[in-house]
């Protein structure tokens, strides 16, 4: 829930029955061939206002439902502390989900978690924290309209994001810098579509001094001619130390990244 902060823009959408994993057909056949357009956006089957957290244990289905905060979630700016959308317990799953605007602050994982074919069209605070646990899975699904973080990985463990389409956004994922109680981090990124704005944005950001690790493979760039994206930056704890490949903490080659 800490981070850099920034602005925002807009993207768009194709059709078909793949919208139900909002990716297009190229993309999810394999990282040697990725997309060379923008991931589908779902159209929700129905919207549901939120004004308290809804509490997810075992597996949730959405159904494609968009969930919006009303009443005291309808935050929808980067104020630290606001609650959540949805809080997963311990091995929960929450599937097929959009969450709309105003998105509070999304999800919270308390525990080791799954996100399936889950949407944000318009990020709060952040779009899901991961606060407890060893690992923590996002497979399918979208985000965008981040004015700071997409996903914020406080606890320890492992983030392993795939199938996921990134727009308009500022980071979309930090290890934490200044969390009370720190550990050492991974992330690992596969098969990432990623559309640029024309100003700079990360796609992780982790502590090397805190030996944390971020693996980078089948990442798609679309709309960056002129680089804006940085695919691994670097920090000691809040303060920037570099950025790009290296053999110890940004574990990627300039193979792994496609531009189109």
């Amino acid at each position: 829930m800490t981070s850099e902060a920034s602005s925002r823009v807009r993207g768009r959408a194709l059709t078909g029955s793949l919208t139900a994993l909002g990716l297009s057909s190229v993309m999810i056949m394999t990282f040697q061939a990725p997309t060379a357009s923008a991931a589908t956006w779902p159209t929700p089957s129905s919207s549901q206002g939120v004004s308290s957290t809804i509490n997810v244990s075992g597996v949730r289905d959405g159904g494609m439902v968009r969930y919006y905060g009303s009443g005291d979630l309808a935050g929808d700016g980067q104020e630290e502390g606001q609650d959540p959308i949805f809080s997963l317990t311990a091995g929960a799953t929450l599937k097929n989900v959009i969450i709309g605007a105003p998105g509070a602050d999304g999800i919270h994982c308390e525990g080791n978690c799954t996100l399936q074919n889950v949407w944000w069209e318009d990020v709060g605070e952040d779009a899901a924290t991961f606060r407890g646990g060893s690992t923590y899975t996002v497979t399918g699904g979208g985000a965008k309209k981040a004015a700071d973080k997409v996903f914020q990985h406080n606890g320890p463990g492992t983030v392993n994001i795939s199938n996921f389409a990134v727009s308009e956004f500022k980071t979309l994922y930090r290890s934490c810098g200044d969390c009370s109680t720190q550990y050492t981090r991974k992330v690992n990124l596969s098969n990432i579509e990623v559309t640029g704005t024309g100003s700079t944005a990360r796609l992780v950001g982790i502590n090397v001094n805190r030996n944390d690790v971020a693996t980078l493979r089948g990442i798609t760039i679309l709309n960056d001619a002129s680089r804006k994206v940085v695919p691994c930056q670097k920090y000691n704890n809040t303060t920037a130390v570099g950025t790009g490949p290296d053999s110890t903490n940004c574990l990627y080659s300039t193979s792994d990244i496609t531009y189109r």
